[in-house]
């Protein structure tokens, strides 16, 4: 039971801005980066075998796309506060894989990543050999979302044309760029379980997400540059960079008028349904990540849904955010409602009170001060 209360608490604060179900393992046995060179995982953690010459902030992303993939927790191949042990043969297997698959790659794809741990088993520990006849006609999968070729878009509104209906509807581009701060109060519903929780946000890339759980505060923030996660009874953990990547564009799009100065280029992919909703969807590139898909509804010209990737070196994240329950609060509309949608599970924030331009602290955006920690190597195998 504490194991999967740790789980569940971990699981909802990191993913607010990004760090999913293993955050908790990041968070107990890496040590602070402070301004030192990258280091490889090797160098961070003990007992590494396979996963040797990667940046040491990937592996724990590497890990969450292991558990999305096999619909799994930490503990189907560790020990709880004892990762680096070998004691589980479910360890052992999974290095196999991972061995396995880079093998395939090699051998069969010029080392292109065409397979992955999601290719065989579709979110079950082991994988299926024969065909399953579905009733719902079979299961959706987000990497089939990914911007792709597409149908004639020549018919369609410019992405120039959707991004201005868009900032016209929420209230028009003056009123939106008049926004520069926003205090949000309400619940966290994860499940059958909620939680009150607070967002603090200040145009353009800074906010701070307190969930309080009965255990304590868990707080996810971004203040730019730097973007850190705390859960309870543990010091501020850093974001690897593609964390604070995807916590910084959150913060971003958390203000209409930021949007058009996130990415390098947007363009039209297709027009696409959301249950019974016609949607436009805009294909957003940025240097070194992957493209992310935004979902404008044609109706309401309002931004629906966001579908975005982190990569990692066994395969891609993917997380989609939709968004709901528009209201007009200072002449803008502002989603009071949005759920954070990843394979290992999703939780809901809904907010019932709203202040915004109000002064927030340069205090309340601020890195907690970092915990001293011992040089001795501790992790995950």
């Amino acid at each position: 039971m504490r194991l999967k209360r740790t789980l569940l608490s971990t699981c909802v604060a990191g993913a607010v801005l990004g760090s999913g179900t293993v955050a908790l393992w990041a968070q107990s046995t890496q040590p602070s980066a402070g301004n030192a060179a990258p280091k490889t995982t090797e160098q961070v953690y003990k007992n590494i075998q396979i996963l040797k010459g990667v940046l040491a902030d990937q592996l724990i992303p590497a890990m969450q796309f292991i558990t999305a993939s096999l619909g799994v927790q930490c503990d189907f191949c560790h020990l709880e506060n004892a990762f680096e042990k070998d004691d589980k043969e479910t360890k052992q297997t999974a290095r196999k894989m991972m061995r396995m698959m880079f093998a395939i790659n090699k051998d069969n794809f010029d080392g292109h990543r065409e397979v992955t741990c999601y290719a065989c088993h579709r979110g079950a520990h082991k994988p299926v050999i024969t065909p399953i006849i579905s009733e719902d006609g079979g299961q959706f999968v987000a990497e089939e979302k990914m911007p792709r070729e597409g149908p004639d878009t020549a018919s369609l509104p410019t992405a120039d044309q959707i991004l201005g209906t868009y900032l016209q509807s929420v209230g028009g581009t003056a009123a939106a760029a008049r926004i520069s701060t926003r205090i949000q109060k309400g619940t966290l519903t994860v499940g059958s379980e909620h939680f009150p929780v607070e967002v603090l946000a200040q145009a353009p890339a800074k906010r701070v997400t307190t969930v309080r759980f009965p255990g304590g505060d868990s707080v996810t923030g971004i203040n730019g540059e730097e973007g850190w996660l705390t859960t309870p009874g543990h010091a501020a953990d850093d974001m690897s960079p593609s964390e604070r990547d995807a916590a910084r564009m959150d913060a971003e799009l958390f203000f209409p008028a930021s949007l058009t100065l996130i990415f390098k280029e947007l363009r039209v992919e297709r027009p696409s349904r959301i249950d019974d909703r016609e949607v436009y969807v805009l294909a957003g590139t940025r240097e070194n990540v992957p493209p992310v898909e935004l979902f404008f509804d044609q109706q309401s010209g309002l931004l629906v849904r966001v579908l975005r990737f982190e990569e990692t070196p066994l395969g891609r994240n993917p997380t989609e955010i939709d968004y709901a329950d528009y209201r007009e609060e200072g002449g803008v509309k502002t989603p009071f409602r949005w759920t954070v949608s990843r394979p290992n599970g999703r939780f809901t924030i809904q907010i019932d009170r709203m202040q915004q331009n109000v002064p927030i602290g340069e205090d309340k955006f601020a890195k907690p001060a970092p915990v001293a920690q011992s040089d001795s190597q501790r992790g995950p195998g």
